[in-house]
């Protein structure tokens, strides 16, 4: 099957009968094959939000393999159910903007995915407040904007910074923007301008370590495990929903450069895992929860 006439349905709405039918005998009435489908009701529990959440992956017939169409034939459905829903063309390479720092494992990690296929996206643009990998951009041929905080770190200062990302945003039409270890706190105008498309990586341990060197902190107290979590950026410190976390075990015998090299393997896998859901249209928000069909 051309990869033209692939789609991706995403879904959610008010848990009620009838939703599956209707979406799957659509679908089979506009002669469309269904290659994989994914549900989840949020029922359970007293934190249950009642909704229902959909991914269907299928196949188009070639007169009908234009999202706008598709669109159009889904209007009717979607207005039944009250959905909230999209169709996404999976010919269409996502677009990304990687914000970084001075930490590139994270930002090396995506780019060899990406050179490699591992991860189906285009990456329009690296940005950083540092000029340290320039070069590394270079190297894969990716436009690299240096967009130091000129003048300090001030309130005014980050959010003219800021307004420089969120209009190279706007002319590269970007889907996705990635913060691969990039040391700045986003205002709460950047963080709404990019809601549900930034995502963020940061360490996590059990306790959580603060400001600088923090594998040197969890190595000083002796911790047993760390780990990684990635989320979508809000105007919360890291309490953004959460797509994907990991840890790894560690002990006596690391120093504190080993057990941060464990941590900086953990941050590029989890990171690189959320990326790849996000752009392949598996993860849903659910209020300050997510749903990820894997």
């Amino acid at each position: 099957m051309p990869r033209e006439q692939e789609f991706v349905l995403t879904l959610s709405c008010r848990d009620q009968t009838g939703i599956v039918y209707a979406v799957s005998g659509l679908l089979f009435q506009a002669g469309c094959n269904i290659i994989d489908s994914q549900q989840f009701g949020d029922v359970e529990g007293e934190a249950a939000t009642n909704l229902f959440f959909m991914r269907v992956h299928f196949a188009a017939p070639p007169h009908l393999a234009d999202v706008a169409m598709l669109e159009n034939l889904f209007a009717h459905v979607r207005g039944q159910f009250q959905m909230d829903a999209r169709i996404h063309a999976l010919a269409r390479r996502p677009r990304l903007v990687v914000m970084v720092s001075q930490h590139g494992h994270c930002l090396n990690d995506l780019l060899f995915r990406t050179r490699t296929g591992q991860l189906d996206v285009d990456i329009r643009a690296i940005v950083s407040n540092h000029r340290t990998y320039e070069a590394l951009a270079a190297s894969y041929g990716i436009a690299f904007h240096h967009l130091p905080l000129v003048g300090g770190s001030d309130a005014a200062t980050k959010r003219a910074q800021e307004q420089q990302v969120e209009a190279l945003v706007e002319a590269e039409r970007i889907d996705l923007v990635v913060l691969a270890r990039y040391m700045q706190i986003l205002s709460p105008e950047f963080c709404a301008a990019l809601k549900g498309r930034a995502i963020n990586i940061h360490h996590s341990f059990l306790p959580s370590f603060k400001g600088a060197k923090p594998y040197y902190q969890a190595h000083a107290r002796g911790v047993k495990l760390i780990g990684a979590t990635a989320h979508y950026v809000t105007a919360e410190l890291d309490e953004g929903p959460i797509i994907e976390q990991d840890v790894e075990r560690v002990d006596h015998s690391l120093s504190a450069e080993e057990i941060t090299a464990v941590g900086r393997d953990v941050e590029s896998v989890v990171l690189a895992r959320a990326v790849r859901w996000h752009v392949e249209h598996r993860v849903l928000m659910n209020g300050h929860k997510t749903v990820v069909f894997r």
